[in-house]
């Protein structure tokens, strides 16, 4: 699983990336994770408010931070 992480270095962009790492680990989900911070980059994702998570390719959410339990829906399902 390929995941970024889309966000300019903000707080909520930061506990993002934390909990994702968390999930990965507690799911023990193999997936390499990448932080996009490059502005230009976000938007070419269609991405206009941040923290957002693109899981292979694909924007799953943006503009919040989901829940822990919404997190690990989401991680589950992409397996």
């Amino acid at each position: 699983m390929d995941i970024k992480i889309l966000g300019t270095g903000c707080p909520k962009c930061k506990t993002l990336e934390k909990k994702i790492r968390e999930s990965v680990d507690e799911l023990g989900i193999d997936a390499s994770i990448e932080k996009v911070e490059d502005i230009m980059k976000i938007m070419e994702y269609g991405v206009m408010q941040t923290p957002g998570m693109v899981i292979d390719g694909k924007v799953v959410f943006s503009g919040r931070l989901p829940s822990s339990k919404e997190l690990n829906d989401m991680l589950t399902k992409k397996q």
